[in-house]
């Protein structure tokens, strides 16, 4: 389904009140995420890190489905790549090379992101779609929302770092049972494994999105994003790394104005007022 629309209609972008939201705005294709699209999204990431002025990020989308998963029919695909003459159309690396420039590059965005990022899924998250879901810190869903491992329909492998991060967020066991048989998994069920923090009614997820990132953006920025570094090493270090990597996290955050005026505040007995350095 071909877009002539600008990029920036594809996926919209606003900051407000601090809080940068990414929308993935392709209703009429269930929001299935084409590579120009993708890229909007790292690169907004990319930007949201660096700006002192965004303190916390949306991820969400319009219409009744949040991403259900790439799109190469959509639009924006890169150009295929020059083959000498007799060469196979597919060479050997082709594939890995795609996946690590492309699903792989994007949930890394999300999980490297230097702002919390939230999850405010409005309808259905298949394939790269629940991936990207799962890699951000908080996820909100409507009650309508749904996700699905979709790939065995399709006789392929989960991509997108879903194999990286459903064990470590439900276990070994029901990331089998999600990624063998590709079943639907309404939001409730999606929350009592763990991989959703709230269900809410469909017509209050921005409210409730706007209210949580609200209550990010007005918290200790360096800190939260020191949190987040530590939280997710963890997962892949001993005790020993961890230990080092706290002590590290908590010099760095040490030296930043909020810690500062959060030890002062508490000594002055009145509320703190983070600045987000």
């Amino acid at each position: 389904m071909s877009d002539d629309r600008p990029l920036d209609e594809q996926v919209l972008f606003r900051c407000q009140n601090a809080v940068a939201w990414i929308t993935l705005n392709r209703p009429e294709a269930h929001n299935a995420i084409t590579p120009d699209q993708r890229n909007r999204v790292i690169d907004l990431l990319a930007e949201a890190s660096a700006d002192l002025a965004t303190r916390a990020v949306v991820l969400t989308a319009t219409g009744k489905g949040f991403c259900t998963g790439a799109d190469l029919r959509g639009g924006g695909q890169a150009a295929a790549p020059a083959r000498p003459a007799g060469a196979p159309e597919r060479a050997v690396g082709d594939v890995s090379r795609m996946l690590r420039i492309g699903a792989q590059r994007l949930i890394a965005a999300i999980l490297d992101c230097e702002k919390p990022v939230i999850a405010a899924v409005n309808g259905t998250a298949a394939g790269i779609g629940a991936h990207m879901a799962f890699a951000c810190d908080l996820v909100l869903a409507a009650r309508s929302a749904r996700f699905i491992e979709v790939f065995v329909r399709r006789g392929l492998v989960p991509d997108g770092g879903g194999a990286y991060l459903l064990p470590r967020l439900i276990g070994l066991h029901k990331t089998k049972e999600l990624m063998f048989f590709g079943d639907s998994l309404p939001a409730e069920q999606a929350a009592a494994l763990g991989l959703v923090n709230l269900v809410v009614d469909d017509d209050r997820l921005e409210e409730v999105a706007t209210e949580w990132a609200g209550r990010l953006a007005a918290g200790p920025t360096r800190s939260i994003a020191l949190t987040k570094w530590l939280v997710n090493r963890s997962l892949e270090s001993d005790r020993a790394a961890a230990f080092d990597d706290e002590a590290v996290a908590q010099e760095l955050n040490m030296s930043t104005h909020d810690a500062q005026e959060g030890v002062a505040s508490f000594v002055e007995r009145r509320d703190p007022q983070f600045q987000g350095w």
